[in-house]
């Protein structure tokens, strides 16, 4: 047992109060344009309970939790033997990664989560040279793998074919793969460097996708959700609109219960910049993948209690969240035609009226 008397992360997430945000006022915006004034959240310094005008608080919750509903696409998109082959696939991607056969950077290896990058790879969090939203860079050409052959016929074409994505939208795959007690930390996918939509895939267990949350480390807690999605195993979940570009959404390790993948489908912008020549995260083009070194055996996929106790995030610079609120289970579903037009709709209004989600470094 770790010490300190937790052998896992949610265990020791699950003994902890209820972490309320120590500042007397947050802003919420109150439009999902950005067109609208911020109104206050007033917390009592006394008890940390909120508010005094606990009635207008949980009004404006609920106005952010139906903005987040709204724009969200889910639906199950694979039939459990059709997860079984994918998930077999995502095996041996798990081996070759092991094995060191992939470039250097399609992977990248975390406690308790692994990253695999194909088609367009990306610096972020502890990797850039200036910290903070807006300073994520794709690398140059050819320096992560490409999209592999059984991505594009097993994943890819299905959804094509349901009318979730258009035929040539994706260029950019990762594979996340956790275990239990695994995390992602609250952000939201770089606005310069990928179009919208956002499309994820799910497998091997069913978990949850939560919305505005804050994350706080030593020790680590995170705040109660705008909103949480659940995900199920085979399921496919599409973010637009205000869900994708106007409020934070994050995985917490309470959430991961038994080993789950995530297969990120992404389409890269044609401005989107680019890891300089000269830089020293940079290197040569290859024309073969360059191995690497193999680094555990794949014993090391049974989590170490002593890891889960002291996680190192690496994920995205962790970025402010602005209202943790009340958590509400929701499940929305449309037309995935409509869902693709108001995502291409967004974009044009972002880069027309310039407008940035203010986040947070830490």
């Amino acid at each position: 047992m770790a010490a300190g008397g937790f052998s896992d992360l949610r265990q020791k997430l699950k003994s902890m109060p209820p972490h309320r945000d120590e500042s007397k006022n947050k802003y919420v915006d109150g439009t999902s344009n950005g067109s609208g004034k911020g109104r206050k959240r007033e917390y009592r310094e006394s008890d940390g309970d909120e508010c005094e005008h606990g009635e207008d608080s949980a009004e404006l919750r609920e106005q952010e939790a139906r903005r987040v509903s709204s724009s969200i696409l889910q639906e199950d998109a694979f039939t459990p033997e059709e997860c079984a082959l994918i998930e077999e696939k995502i095996d041996e991607v798990v081996a070759q990664g092991e094995a060191g056969l992939y470039r250097e950077h399609t992977v990248d290896r975390a406690p308790l989560r692994n990253k695999y990058f194909f088609g367009e790879g990306y610096t972020y969090g502890a990797q850039l040279e200036k910290r903070g939203p807006g300073q994520e860079r794709l690398y140059r050409k050819g320096e992560v793998d490409d999209i592999p052959g059984w991505v594009d016929e097993l994943v890819i074409k299905r959804l094509v074919a349901n009318g979730v994505i258009p035929e040539g939208f994706v260029n950019s795959a990762v594979i996340n793969d956790y275990q239990p007690g695994g995390c992602i930390v609250s952000h939201v996918d770089p606005l310069h460097i990928f179009a919208r939509p956002i499309v994820s895939v799910s497998f091997f267990s069913d978990s949850a996708l939560c919305f505005g949350c804050r994350f706080q480390f030593k020790p680590i807690r995170v705040s109660e959700p705008v909103f949480v999605l659940p995900v199920r195993r085979g399921s496919v979940t599409v973010l637009s609109g205000y869900a994708a570009d106007d409020i934070t959404h994050c995985i917490r390790p309470q959430d991961i219960k038994a080993r789950r993948a995530v297969i990120i489908l992404r389409k890269t912008r044609a401005d989107a910049p680019r890891v300089d020549c000269d830089s020293p995260l940079s290197s040569p083009p290859v024309e073969r993948p360059a191995p690497l070194k193999a680094k555990r055996s794949h014993s090391h996929r049974r989590a170490r209690p002593d890891a889960a106790h002291r996680p190192r995030v690496l994920e995205m610079d962790k970025e402010e969240n602005r209202h943790p609120s009340f958590s509400r289970q929701r499940r929305r579903s449309g037309s995935s035609e409509t869902y693709w037009r108001r995502g291409q709709d967004s974009d044009k209004h972002r880069e027309s009226s310039g407008r940035k989600v203010k986040m947070r470094r830490h």
